[in-house]
């Protein structure tokens, strides 16, 4: 636990050099946020009187809140401000987006930071509303969680340090330690490549032990390895090409299929309207990788 907290407090101390303090506007540890001109987020109209057959939707409304679940420790994806306990990220304001549609404020969301072996459970046992933390979309999931979207498509890939050049892709990590999440797709999908891999319950320790030299690469989806590798530049980067493709769900209960039409819905809505791509652009668009065409809606 003191490692964490260590790392984490590493993480803010960059974001205030680079912001001249954490918590203020943009994404933390962003330069061009903190000259001012970086790309402005959208805002999102909350929509009244919406009325919905759900049971998630009712007792949401009852409380008079949404419990949104998301991660804390991505930058540009979902990352907590420390110091001011701010969400920022792609997928914060995907959450958002689908909130406001729902009829929901920002005021009336309480975050509920999971690590990707929890959210499964969460949802299926109704501790949340719904999830919003590069949830890859498959089908053993949807055997207890249902998904709306997809809303954002990533692949697999390798960060490791700077000077490293023996790792390329998939092939050349045989016998190098690679980290990566519990609970996460990327697990499966380089056990077929490599037998050693280091397994902790966020990807930030991962990054720690990578900086530290204790593993030799991390590997997971090429979208939060690229905050990682802006955040930490010019120490790490992000190397080969991506390797698998993940789709990017929105979480929730399996049986309620009128609130996932109502997230498609908004993913939808403002996905025509160009939130999402403004968004994409305050956000994962700060890592330098430019915004994609949005993926087409998964209805089912």
């Amino acid at each position: 636990m003191r490692t964490r907290r260590t790392f984490a407090v590493a993480l803010c101390a960059i974001a205030l050099t680079a912001t001249a303090a954490c918590g203020k506007d943009g994404t933390p540890g962003d330069s061009a946020a903190s000259a001012g001109n970086a790309p402005k987020l959208p805002t999102y109209t909350v929509k009244t009187d919406v009325k919905l057959d759900s049971p998630t939707f009712t007792e949401a409304k009852k409380r008079g809140q949404l419990i949104i679940g998301a991660k804390s420790d991505q930058p540009f994806l979902g990352f907590e401000d420390l110091a001011s306990g701010d969400r920022s990220g792609f997928d914060i304001e995907i959450a958002k987006m689908v909130a406001a549609d729902l009829g929901f404020t920002p005021q009336q969301i309480k975050w509920q930071t999971l690590v990707s072996s929890q959210r499964e459970p969460a949802i299926s046992n109704g501790q949340i509303d719904y999830y919003v933390g590069t949830y890859s979309i498959n089908d053993e999931r949807k055997k207890t969680v249902s998904f709306a979207g997809p809303y954002f498509i990533a692949g697999q890939d390798f960060l490791v340090k700077s000077d490293n050049t023996s790792i390329t892709g998939p092939e050349s990590v045989n016998g190098k330690n690679v980290c990566t999440a519990t609970g996460s797709t990327s697990i499966k999908n380089i056990q077929q490549y490599s037998p050693k891999i280091t397994q902790f319950d966020t990807y930030s320790a991962c990054v720690e032990k990578l900086l530290s030299g204790e593993v030799d690469a991390v590997t997971t989806d090429d979208a939060i390895l690229k905050g990682y590798a802006s955040k930490f530049a010019p120490k790490l980067k992000v190397v080969g090409k991506p390797f698998t493709k993940e789709n990017y769900g929105v979480g929730l209960n399996k049986d309620d299929k009128v609130l996932r039409d109502a997230i498609s819905n908004a993913i939808k809505a403002h996905q025509d309207n160009g939130d999402w791509k403004k968004a994409y652009d305050a956000t994962l668009g700060l890592s330098g990788s430019t915004a994609p065409e949005p993926p087409a809606l998964d209805r089912y």
